[in-house]
C-alpha cells in the first residue's frame, strides 16, 4: 500500500473546446476528487489534466505549446503527472507521446472514467499509460461530478453524432449517437434541483435528434415538456440542435412549456446552398430562414444565435455574399464566426480550391462587422424593458462598480446596478431590472428605481457552498429550503518518501 503523509495530491483541469468538453471536465473533476485528490493552484498542482478539442488547428498548437511549457516543470519535479484526454487525445493517440514523451497518461473521449486508475498505474509502473477505446465505456452522466456552479448545470442527453459534415472531425472521435433514456435524464434533473439548481442545459452533439436510438422521433419535444413538470426548475435551455432535424413539435414545446427559455442556438455554417451541399449539411438557406420565422412567430422575443464558417474550400465571393444575406435576414443576437480550419481526417481537408488566408481574413472581417451591427440592433430593441436576471458568479467590472451580472431569460448578459442600501443578491438569486443601455454583446440596467430581488434556493446553495469552503455559518435559507447533507470521503495523499 502507498504510505501517506499530511499533504494531499492536488490537481488542475484545463479545458478547451465546446460545452461537451466543459461538461466532461466536471466529470473528470468529480472522478479526481472521488479518488481523493484536491483542487490545486494553477501552475503548482501535482497533476495537470488537459481536456482537449480537435475541431480547429490552433487547438493542436495550443496543447503542444502548453505541454512544452510543462517540460521544464517536469524536469524540476519528476513527480508531476500530466494527463491528456478529450477529442485531440482520441485523434492523436500515440502521437502525443511521440511529440511530448514527458506526458504520463493519454485517454480518450470514451473512457474518461479510467483517469484515476491510469494515473495510479503510471505512478506505480513509472511508465506512460495510453488507453483509447473506440466505443463508449460508461455514459458520462453515470460518473461522479463536481460542478463549478451551484445554480446551473449541464445535463447530457446524448453523446456522439450520426451526421457526416465534411468539415467536422467530431463524429469520428465521439462515435455514433447514443441516447440516454428519458427516465434517467429526468431523474438527474430532479436530483440537481434538489441540490439547489434552478437552470439546466440539455446537452448533445445534436440534441433534437434525441430519440433516434430508441425509435421515438418526438422524444426531444416530449423531454422538454416533461422538464416543465419538475417543481423548482425555473429555466431550461439546450444546445446544439441541427436545422435538418428541427421540427415544429419542438418549437411548440418551447413556446408552451413555461420554463423552456426563449433562446435558440441554431448553427448556420453557411448561407450558400452550394456550400451547404459541399459541407453535407442536409438543409438549405430557405429551410433555415423558415425555422427562424416559425420560432419568432411562436416566441416573438426569442434570441437566436448561430455558428458560421468563413472560407470553406471552393467558397466564391457570391457564396460569401449569400451568407451575408442570410445573416442580415436572420437578425442574430450572437454569431460565433470561424475561419475554416483544415482538419486532417475530414473530407473537406482533401477538397480542391482551398481559399487563400488573406481572402478568408478579409471576408471574416466583413462578416464580423455585420454580425456586430446585427447584435447591437437586436439589443437596442431591449431598451426600456424590464427583465428577470439570474445572477451569476462572474464579471470583471463588479468589484470596481456597484454592478453585478446575470443572464436574462433569453440568455442575454445583463450588468445591473444595485441601489444604495439594497440587499446584495447571491449567485443563483433572481433580480428584476430595467434595461437602460445596449451594446452588441451585453445590456446595462442602471435605473435603480426599478429593482427587485427574489432570493432562491439556488442562492441558498451558493451560501452553503461558500460556508463549507470558508468554515463559516451560512446565512438564513430561503423559505422552504431543505438542509444539505455532506459525506466524508477517504483521501489520497502524497508518498512520504
Amino acid at each position: 500500500m502507498t504510505s501517506q503523509t499530511q499533504t494531499q495530491l492536488s490537481y488542475e483541469v484545463r479545458t478547451y473546446g465546446c460545452q461537451m468538453n466543459v461538461h466532461d471536465s466536471e466529470r473528470l473533476t468529480g472522478l479526481l476528487e472521488g479518488a481523493g485528490y484536491v483542487p490545486g493552484v494553477t501552475g503548482s498542482a501535482d497533476i495537470v489534466v488537459f481536456n482537449t478539442c480537435a475541431v480547429r488547428e490552433n487547438a493542436d498548437n495550443k496543447l503542444y505549446g502548453n505541454l512544452g511549457q510543462l517540460y521544464t516543470q517536469k524536469l524540476e519535479n519528476p513527480n508531476l503527472q500530466i494527463a491528456v484526454g478529450g477529442c485531440l487525445a482520441q485523434k492523436d493517440r500515440d502521437v502525443i507521446l511521440a511529440k511530448a514523451p514527458w506526458v504520463d497518461v493519454v485517454f480518450g473521449t470514451h473512457n474518461i472514467g479510467s483517469l484515476p486508475t491510469l494515473l495510479e498505474r503510471a505512478r506505480h509502473n513509472h511508465e506512460a499509460q495510453v488507453e483509447i477505446l473506440d466505443s463508449l465505456e460508461t455514459f458520462p452522466s453515470d460518473l461522479p461530478t463536481k460542478r463549478d456552479s451551484t445554480y446551473a448545470a449541464w445535463v447530457s442527453i446524448s453523446v456522439g453524432c450520426n451526421n457526416t459534415c465534411t468539415f467536422c472531425i467530431v463524429p469520428s472521435l465521439r462515435g455514433k449517437e447514443k441516447d440516454r433514456r428519458p427516465g434517467e435524464i429526468l431523474a438527474e434533473i430532479k436530483a440537481l434541483v434538489a441540490e439547489g439548481v434552478v437552470e439546466i442545459t440539455l446537452l448533445g452533439q445534436n440534441v433534437n435528434s434525441y430519440g433516434v436510438e430508441f425509435g421515438d422521433k418526438g422524444a426531444f419535444a416530449k423531454l422538454l415538456r416533461a422538464c416543465g413538470e419538475i417543481e423548482g426548475l425555473e429555466r431550461v435551455r439546450f444546445t446544439s440542435p441541427h436545422p435538418a432535424a428541427f421540427t415544429d413539435d419542438v418549437i411548440e414545446a418551447m413556446a408552451e412549456t413555461h420554463n423552456v427559455m426563449p433562446q435558440l442556438h441554431m448553427p448556420l455554417q453557411s448561407g450558400s446552398d452550394r456550400i451547404l451541399k459541399e459541407m453535407r449539411r442536409s438543409y438549405r438557406s430557405d429551410k433555415y430562414l423558415g425555422i427562424l420565422e416559425r420560432v419568432r412567430n411562436a416566441m416573438p422575443f426569442a434570441a437566436i444565435t448561430t455558428d458560421i464558417i468563413v472560407g470553406f474550400p471552393g467558397e466564391t465571393e457570391q457564396d460569401f455574399l449569400e451568407t451575408m444575406r442570410v445573416v442580415e435576414e436572420s437578425r442574430f443576437t450572437v454569431a460565433y464566426t470561424y475561419q475554416y480550419s483544415k482538419r486532417p481526417g475530414t473530407p473537406a481537408a482533401d477538397l480542391a480550391d482551398q481559399i487563400p488566408k488573406e481572402v478568408v481574413q478579409e471576408r471574416y472581417e466583413r462578416l464580423l462587422a455585420l454580425v456586430n451591427a446585427s447584435a447591437l440592433r437586436e439589443n437596442q430593441l431591449q431598451l426600456g424593458r424590464e427583465v428577470e436576471v439570474l445572477v451569476i458568479n462572474e464579471g470583471r467590472k463588479d468589484d470596481a462598480t456597484n454592478r453585478m451580472s446575470g443572464r436574462a431569460h433569453d440568455f442575454r448578459l445583463v450588468h445591473f446596478e444595485i441601489p444604495e442600501g439594497a440587499e446584495r443578491p447571491r449567485p443563483g438569486d433572481m433580480v428584476t431590472v430595467k434595461v437602460t443601455q445596449a451594446a452588441p454583446y451585453h445590456l446595462l440596467a442602471d435605473d435603480t428605481s426599478v429593482y427587485s430581488l427574489r432570493r432562491t434556493r439556488a442562492g441558498d446553495a451558493w451560501d452553503a457552498a461558500e460556508a463549507a469552503s470558508c468554515a463559516v455559518p451560512a446565512s438564513a435559507p430561503s423559505e422552504g429550503a431543505k438542509p444539505s447533507v455532506s459525506l466524508g470521503l477517504p483521501t489520497l495523499r502524497k508518498s512520504g518518501h
